[in-house]
This record gives C-alpha cells, structure tokens and sequence, in this order.
C-alpha cells in the first residue's frame, strides 16, 4: 500500500490569504498547505480521501489515473469542495462517493445536480453510496471500515484501511474506535497547532493519542500556520512522529 498527502493543511490553508507570518512566508515547501486529502493505492484500488477545494491543483501534476471510490471524513467545504472536479476521472466510468447518512444528504443539497435521476452530459458520474460507522464495505477487494470521530460535537468518521489509519478534525474519539485502530502501522491524524482549539486536536492532545495508539510511525496532517515551522517542529518531535507534507509518500 502507498499514501500519498496530497494536502496536510487546514481549512484556510497555508498561507493563509492576508498572513505575514513567518510560516506563510517560508521559502520552505513543507510550510505551503493545501487543504487536507490523500491518495491511498492497494493492489487493487485506488481511493481518495477527501475532495476539498485544492483538489484540481493537487492532482493536476500527477498521473492521470483511475478513482476507485472516495471517501469523505465529513461535510465541511475544505473536505468536499472539490466534488465537481471529479468529473475528468469520470471518463474511466463511476467514482462512487461513500458518506454517512448526514453526509449524504447535504452533498444532494449542495449539488443536486450531480445526484440527479434525469442526468444529462457534463455532470460528474460520482453515485452516493451511504455507509455507517463500524460496518465494513470493500471498494474493489479493498476493505475500509468507517469509524466514528468527534469533531468537538459532530460526529465524523474517520477510515481504516489495513494497516493504515486516517483520521481528520477530530477533538476526541469513543472507546470503540481507539479499539477499531489496534495494531494499525501508519496513523495519519490532525493536529492542528499548538494551542488548544474547540473542536480541534492541539499538538499535546494529538501526541497522546498517538501514544495510546501505538503505531509504527504516526503523521500529523490538518495543520494551521499556528503550528510553527515545519523544520522547527519536527526537531522536537518522538522518532517515530512526524509532521506531513503536501507530497509526502508513505509505503506500508
């Protein structure tokens, strides 16, 4: 299995619009954030996670290939944005859509016109298929278990896949899950600064987790310019802990 992060920011991105900072003016490539995504590939699937407003600009350089599903973590634009730029890979046939109930729901609100009876040429070919947290489903031969996050008070779901867990905008996590993830060897997950946040794991609250977790190596993803530099930060991280970055490869 291969994941590649295609975007390890948070919903502004980095830099963030109208910000001097001295992380939204680093030379640095790891300091510039897309909004946060990645590409997972097994033997037989390509799966996208998340498909936010970056998507065309993250996607553009890489080769042109199949989708085999996506799977959304939640509704919020900087994680579904990106929906209607599905439609070039439509050309290798459906891109299903996986999403809790919700979820699915306000996708059709949002863009009744790509989940229309009546289609017509142009629409992307992206069918909603409704899943629920702790009940497995495959995408090809590739099985992904859905399982539930909180994102301060909304429940969002988060996505193992063999050895790989991923998680986006979580604050806390249930019992249940934490038991969903045992033995895992990649856990990609949020951190989004230093700093405490309402709905948000800080930098402290995400190292515990990790710890709990136990993964071979864990990387942070979602990140605000409020993390700090990226070279800075990673200095004072655990061996086995790392930041990410747009582009990162990781082999399981």
């Amino acid at each position: 299995m291969k994941v590649r992060i295609i975007g390890s920011g948070t919903s502004t991105g980095v830099p963030q619009i109208g910000c001097t900072c001295a992380v939204c003016t680093s030379a640095d490539p790891k300091d510039n954030r897309l909004r946060a995504s990645a590409i997972v590939e097994t033997d037989d699937a390509r799966i996208l996670i998340d498909c936010g407003p970056d998507f065309r600009e993250q996607v553009l350089h890489l080769p042109y290939e199949r989708i085999d599903g996506v799977l959304i973590t939640h509704e919020h634009y900087d994680h579904v944005g990106g929906l209607d730029d599905l439609r070039p890979f439509c050309r290798f046939g459906s891109v299903p859509i996986y999403a809790e109930e919700y979820v699915a729901k306000a996708l059709r609100l949002r863009m009744p016109y790509c989940f229309v009876d009546h289609r017509y040429p142009g629409v992307p070919d992206i069918p909603l298929q409704e899943i629920e947290p702790g009940q497995r489903f495959s995408i090809n031969q590739t099985g992904a278990l859905p399982l539930r996050v909180m994102h301060g008070r909304l429940p969002i779901l988060g996505y193992r896949i063999g050895k790989l867990g991923y998680i986006t905008d979580m604050l806390t996590m249930p019992e249940e899950s934490f038991e969903q993830l045992a033995g895992i060897d990649v856990l990609i997950m949020n951190a989004l600064r230093i700093a405490p946040h309402p709905t948000h794991q800080s930098l402290e609250e995400a190292l515990a987790v990790a710890q709990r977790i136990q993964a071979k190596k864990t990387y942070f993803i979602h990140m605000s310019h409020d993390m700090g530099l990226h070279a800075e930060v990673e200095r004072e991280l655990p061996d086995d802990i790392h930041l990410a970055y747009d582009g990162l490869e990781i082999h399981l």
